[in-house]
């Protein structure tokens, strides 16, 4: 065999190999998206920068939609995997016991199998950090008034007490949202009562409410939103457990799991590494100092050892 031809096919066999190593790397794409409000942009990025970490090939729709529209566009294939919370689990099945979504294991034990069977979602293991709604008031006004629980602004409202809340069309309009409070501690909210936003961004109500936009003393609050006591709101206490557990989990199409198992592995540390007072802190960053979701969920992840 001549020199030449030798060196052809040593080339030959050279290029086959990359070629085949290259289609084994290729991983993806996959469509990562979140809700539009601080924690779920911060979710959504870590789980990007945990996948392009691995190798995989990530197209970023965070910032997506409300509840509604990424619940459709996820069971439509439009997108492959976004943080969703487990309590909503009572708000997708309807017909299920609403005291399920008020034990952590149980309501993500139900949610995960009810949305598997139905639609062919997968529920990774959520993160401890319940992000429950609320709502919270501006500290002179709870001073002023003795409000400490949704009992006492229940009273508070009854008795004439000026009110304003800042809030997202969810919360006002979901039967286990603002509906829910009302019901249960006995009071009722007109349309002039509120200051509505599209989005469910919490940065906007409690900074409305920490200005007094608009009159505005009262606000839609999250578990784990850090603005709330540097703005100066107070949280009302939830004293009938009303709401259910909210624990963030990424949330996969049963068809990209299959393809990419792997991706259960790479997610659950990162899941496991946020608690409430680490998310506070990091929804602080974001909303109060201004800094950029991905910056803040690259720190986070390079400092507990999850990317390079």
């Amino acid at each position: 065999m001549s020199k030449k031809m030798f060196l052809l096919i040593l080339l030959s066999v050279s290029l086959l190999f990359s070629a085949c190593g290259g289609e084994e790397e290729a991983k993806g794409p996959v469509t990562v998206a979140s809700k539009i409000d601080t924690e779920g942009a911060l979710l959504g990025q870590m789980i990007i920068l945990a996948l392009e970490n691995e190798g995989f090939e990530v197209n970023d729709r965070t910032e997506f939609g409300p509840t509604n529209v990424i619940r459709q566009a996820i069971i439509n294939d439009e997108i492959d995997l976004y943080p969703e919370y487990t309590g909503n689990g009572g708000f997708f099945f309807s017909d299920t016991d609403p005291e399920i979504w008020k034990d952590a294991q149980k309501g993500y034990e139900t949610v995960r199998d009810l949305d598997r069977e139905a639609n062919g979602l997968v529920w990774l293991e959520p993160a401890t950090a319940n992000n429950t709604w609320a709502i919270a008031v501006r500290g002179d006004v709870a001073e002023e008034n003795n409000l400490v629980s949704l009992e006492d602004m229940g009273r508070y409202v009854n008795e004439g007490g000026r009110v304003k809340l800042a809030a997202s069309e969810e919360f006002v309009t979901r039967v286990d949202a603002l509906p829910a409070f009302e019901e249960a501690y006995g009071f009722n909210l007109t349309q002039d009562q509120l200051l509505i936003f599209a989005g469910g961004n919490t940065a906007q109500t409690i900074q409305a409410a920490g200005e007094g936009t608009d009159g505005v003393n009262f606000a839609m609050a999250y578990g784990t939103d850090g603005p709330v006591s540097a703005l100066g709101l107070i949280v009302l206490e939830d004293s009938k457990g009303v709401q259910p557990v909210y624990e963030p989990a990424p949330l996969v199409r049963e068809a990209i799991l299959e393809e990419y198992p792997e991706i259960e592995e790479i997610l659950q540390p990162v899941f496991a590494s946020l608690n409430l007072e680490t998310l506070q802190r990091m929804n602080a960053a974001i909303a109060l100092e201004g800094r950029d979701a991905r910056a803040v969920a690259r720190e986070h992840l390079e400092a507990e050892g999850l990317i390079d």
